[in-house]
């Protein structure tokens, strides 16, 4: 079965986001370095930068980043977000204190028209997230 993952570029600062996301989501967290591929990079300052990672949680998310060494060319992440939902209010909400310590609040974790709870932030690392709690549904009569 086919799977459909956020996979995010950063310029130098992956391995520190991915590690601050295995705080937030929990799993194991997998880094592979230029260093570990010969050729990829021509600056041998860039040897140590992360080529691959991926954060696998015990919720099933995969979460995969890279840096981006000089030799390619960056753009920062834009018009797209990271979203995360579910039925754990606890849980949800445990997410999104992590993601917006340091972080930016764009719509605070409230109660939208439309039930359940919702917010938008951007994290640290100049990321978009969305987290939603899924609006109770009635119970069919």
């Amino acid at each position: 079965m086919p799977s459909l993952n956020p996979y995010i570029s950063f310029k130098t600062e992956a391995r520190e986001a991915m590690t601050f996301y295995q705080s937030v989501f929990g799993g194991d967290l997998d880094i592979s370095t230029f260093s570990q591929f010969e050729g990829m990079v021509q600056d041998p300052a860039e040897q140590s930068l992360v080529m691959h990672a991926q954060l696998t949680t015990p919720d099933g998310f995969i979460l995969m980043g890279a840096d981006t060494p000089t030799g390619m060319d960056y753009a920062a992440p834009a018009g797209i977000s990271v979203s995360v939902s579910g039925d754990d209010e606890a849980q949800l909400e445990g997410f999104w204190n992590a993601l917006a310590d340091g972080g930016t609040v764009v719509m605070p974790f409230e109660t939208p028209p439309w039930g359940g709870r919702f917010g938008m932030l951007t994290d640290k690392f100049g990321i978009d997230w969305m987290v939603a709690l899924n609006a109770a549904t009635p119970d069919a009569a």
